[in-house]
C-alpha cells in the first residue's frame, strides 16, 4: 500500500522542531526525510563510513560532496584514542575539523567491545580497554561515550551498547542485553546533561539507541519494546553481519522492525552487500553504513550493476573501457579498467583512491535509484532487476 506525506514532528532540544517525514511506503519499505541541524537526510541512506574523520583511500570530503554523499558516519573510540576528542572540540567540532557541513553520525565504541576482544573488560560500570595504538589503559562507559561525542559534536550520537557475538550463549546474551539497557539509560541522562551545558557545541545532538540480541527472536523483541519506551530520536539494530547467515539476519529484522517506532529513523548498523541492503530496505530499514565499498575498493574489487569484479584479474590488463559503462563517478568519466589496474600493480595511491570513489558512488547512486523507486511505487520491481543483475555477472 502506498501512502504520503505521513509527517510526524518531535521536539529538539531547545524545542526546535525536528521532523521525520515518511513520503512513501511501498509494503514495510518507507521513503522518508529527517531534518536535523546539519540539514535533512534523504532516506534510504547509505552512510559513507570515515572512522577517524577519513575515508581510506585518500577521498577527500569535497570528494563525498561531488560523489553525492549525505551523511558521514565516524567512531568515537578511534577518535579518542588518537588525536583526542578534547582536541577536535578546541577546533569547534568534527563538522569543523574535518571541513564537512553535513550530518555526521557518530558510533559509540560499543562495537569495539566486539573487535577488541582480546584487549577489553566488560564490568557494570563500563568496560576497561588496552590501547590498539600503544597499549595505555582506557576506561569508557556510557557517560564516557556520550560526553567524547558531545566534544566531536555530531549531529547524531549512537548509545554505548555490547555488541555481543551472534553466537554467543542465551545466558550470556540476555544479562549483555539488560546491561545495555542499563548503560542506555546512563546515555539519555548524560546526553541531557550535555546538551544542556552553555559550552556544548552542537545541543541539538541526537541520541539513537541501539537493540541487541544475537539471534534469540524473543531477546530481540522484548528489548526493542524496552528500548522504545524511552522515546529516543531515532532506533538502531546492532550485532548483525557479526556471523550469523543472511537468513538469520533478515528473520531478526523481520521481527524488530514492526516493534521500533514508525515515526523514528531505523538504522541497521554494519550492513552490508548490496544485496544487504535491497533486502532491508525492503524489511523497513531507513540508515546503513558498512566498510564494504572502501575495504573492497582499496583491494580493486570493484561494484557494478553486474556484480563485483576484480581488477587484479589478468583480463582487464588491456581493458579501455570504464569500470562501468554508464557510470558518472570520477573515476569512469575519465580512466580505463586497464590504467586503474596498472596504478594498483604500481602502488600507486590513485589506484586506490579512485576505487574507493567509484565504490562509494556506487552505493550512494544505489540508495538514490531506490528512493526514486519508492517514490514511483516500484521498488519491488526495482529490487528484483537489481538482484538479477548482480546474479548474472559480467557478460
Amino acid at each position: 500500500m502506498l501512502f504520503d506525506h505521513n509527517s510526524i514532528l518531535f521536539a529538539g532540544k531547545d524545542g526546535t522542531a525536528l521532523k521525520y517525514t515518511v513520503i512513501k511506503q511501498e509494503g514495510a519499505a518507507k521513503r522518508a526525510c529527517f531534518e536535523t541541524v546539519h540539514g535533512t537526510v534523504q532516506t534510504p541512506v547509505f552512510m559513507n563510513v570515515g572512522t577517524v574523520g577519513a575515508i581510506k583511500g585518500a577521498v577527500s570530503t569535497a570528494d563525498l560532496e561531488e560523489i553525492g554523499t549525505q551523511i558521514e558516519l565516524s567512531n568515537t573510540y578511534h577518535l579518542h584514542v588518537r588525536t583526542g576528542d578534547t582536541l577536535i572540540k578546541q577546533f569547534g567540532g568534527l563538522h569543523k575539523f574535518m571541513s564537512w557541513n553535513r550530518p555526521i553520525l557518530t558510533d559509540s565504541g560499543g562495537f569495539q567491545v566486539f573487535s577488541l576482544a582480546g584487549l577489553r573488560k566488560i564490568k557494570e560500570e563500563g568496560v576497561y580497554f588496552q590501547s590498539h595504538i600503544d597499549g595505555r589503559k582506557i576506561f569508557m562507559g556510557p557517560e564516557e561515550s556520550m560526553q567524547i561525542q558531545s566534544n566531536l559534536a555530531s549531529t547524531i550520537a549512537m548509545a554505548f551498547d555490547e555488541c555481543a557475538p551472534s553466537k554467543a550463549d542465551r545466558g550470556y546474551v540476555q544479562a549483555s542485553v539488560e546491561r545495555t539497557t542499563r548503560w542506555l539509560l546512563r546515555c539519555k541522562k548524560e546526553m541531557q546533561r550535555l546538551n544542556g551545558l552553555e559550552d556544548t557545541i552542537n545541543r541539538e545532538q541526537l541520541l539513537f539507541g541501539i537493540n541487541q540480541g544475537a539471534v534469540y527472536d524473543d531477546i530481540r523483541t522484548t528489548h526493542a519494546k524496552q528500548i522504545c519506551e524511552l522515546d529516543l530520536d531515532g532506533y538502531a539494530i546492532g550485532g548483525l553481519a557479526v556471523g550469523e547467515t543472511h537468513e538469520e539476519m533478515y528473520r531478526i529484522i523481520e521481527q524488530v522492525t514492526p516493534i521500533l517506532p514508525k515515526d523514528k529513523p531505523t538504522y541497521l548498523m554494519g550492513v552490508g552487500t548490496p544485496a544487504n541492503i535491497l533486502e532491508a530496505v525492503e524489511r523497513g530499514v531507513d540508515f546503513f553504513d558498512c566498510v564494504y565499498p572502501s575495504r573492497n575498493g582499496r583491494h580493486g574489487h570493484l561494484y557494478t550493476d553486474r556484480g563485483k569484479i576484480n581488477l587484479f584479474n589478468a583480463k582487464y590488463e588491456l581493458d579501455a573501457r570504464p569500470i562501468e559503462e554508464g557510470c558518472t563517478c570520477p573515476a569512469c568519466r575519465r580512466y580505463s579498467r586497464a590504467y586503474i589496474r596498472h596504478l594498483l600493480k604500481a602502488k600507486e595511491m590513485l589506484g586506490m583512491r579512485l576505487c574507493v570513489t567509484h565504490n562509494l558512488f556506487f552505493y550512494n547512486r544505489m540508495m538514490a535509484e531506490i528512493r526514486d523507486a519508492l517514490d514511483e511505487g516500484r521498488f519491488a520491481a526495482y529490487k528484483r532487476e537489481k538482484l538479477a543483475g548482480f546474479a548474472a555477472g559480467e557478460s
